[in-house]
């Protein structure tokens, strides 16, 4: 994640990670949710946090998921059922549950498949926010597989040239594991920047870069601005304008929409405005291509040679995909997880409010 939006050493306060855990899976309980699903859901945040991704941890969708299963708009204990089914795929109407939740069970379905089939590809609708998608590829790459994964969200991003919105931050993912190296994790949203950066920025008092955002009218904003209040801009797909690729970020977050919402079988955002979030989930199973030992070693030797290769002037190496993330997960294991103390207090409060076990600082 970009320096810009990491919390000040000044606004942190570290937390334990079994205290994170712990706290967590309290309050979905409190929410209703039955000890598995709660335990599964606090994995999928505290995990964001671990390997260093705050726009999809605690700080940025706790609260959300909280107001969500408190006003009704998701089911606790959803009674999704699988729509569809062949030996390699399936189709799960999510009955409005959390999309975190509901999501390592689609992926579990999607490794059983492909462990039979060679692969294996499960899309899911009518399901609440899916979070952080690399976790679920990475629950493929735990398995020995290489695991895809991408969800549809509500319109908000414009197309190129357009001036209203129609797609989702549509992020994708892709995670392959190796055998020395850290598992190859790609996982960007289909948009300049993803929705959560906007909350983390105004919360650390960070500029947007040119690009991101436009104006109401659809022109890009092309200099720093500070962000703007909700309604009063729109956000633009990956590359931000033509000449710097946005016909590429459109085209990428139509291919996750075609994935996650045509193959559900329902309509997308664009044209149906209350639909809830899509989602795609995809295994394949290494072994049923090649030696799951050569392609590890392969992987080793191309991600090596990436982390290798020569630094530009400026710049201290380069990282491949998901080497960062590792590495900052290791860091966290071991001194704990910095929060934004505003996180920390609304925690203290919400805690002191449903009786759940208080963070504890590291």
């Amino acid at each position: 994640m970009l320096d810009r939006f990491k919390v000040p050493k000044e606004d942190q306060i570290v937390i334990t990670e079994e205290s994170l855990r712990r706290t967590v899976t309290a309050i979905f309980e409190k929410m209703g949710l039955v000890p598995e699903d709660a335990a599964n859901g606090a994995d999928v945040l505290v995990t964001a946090d671990l390997r260093g991704v705050e726009t999809h941890g605690v700080s940025n969708k706790m609260a959300d998921y909280v107001g969500l299963y408190t006003d009704g708009s998701l089911n606790p204990r959803p009674d999704w059922r699988i729509e569809r089914e062949s030996p390699g795929t399936a189709v799960i109407d999510g009955d409005h549950g959390l999309g975190i939740i509901i999501g390592s069970k689609a992926m579990d379905i999607a490794i059983e498949k492909a462990r039979k089939v060679g692969v294996g590809i499960v899309t899911v609708h009518n399901s609440g926010h899916l979070g952080a998608v690399g976790h679920f590829a990475m629950q493929a790459a735990e398995a020995d597989m290489v695991g895809m994964c991408g969800t549809a969200t509500g319109a908000s991003i414009l197309p190129t040239f357009g001036a209203e919105t129609r797609m989702g931050t549509n992020p994708i993912s892709i995670a392959a594991p190796a055998r020395e190296e850290p598992p190859l994790l790609f996982d960007a949203a289909t948009s300049a920047i993803a929705g959560n950066k906007f909350r983390l920025a105004a919360r650390v008092g960070a500029d947007l870069l040119p690009g991101w955002i436009s104006s109401k009218d659809g022109t890009p904003i092309m200099e720093p601005t500070q962000p703007p209040s909700a309604g009063e801009y729109h956000m633009l797909p990956l590359g931000g304008i033509r000449e710097q690729g946005s016909h590429k970020g459109f085209g990428f977050a139509l291919m996750v929409e075609t994935l996650a919402t045509m193959l559900s079988g329902v309509l997308p955002s664009m044209v149906n405005p209350s639909a809830l979030a899509r989602h795609y989930f995809a295994a394949y199973d290494i072994a049923q291509f090649t030696e799951v030992a050569t392609f590890k070693a392969n992987m080793d030797q191309m991600l090596r040679t990436l982390r290798d290769t020569k630094p530009a002037p400026g710049h201290d190496r380069v990282l491949y995909p998901g080497l960062a993330e590792s590495e900052e997960e290791l860091v966290r294991h071991a001194n704990g997880i910095p929060l934004h103390r505003e996180v920390v207090d609304w925690f203290d409060d919400l805690c002191s409010e449903l009786t759940a076990p208080s963070l504890v600082r590291a």
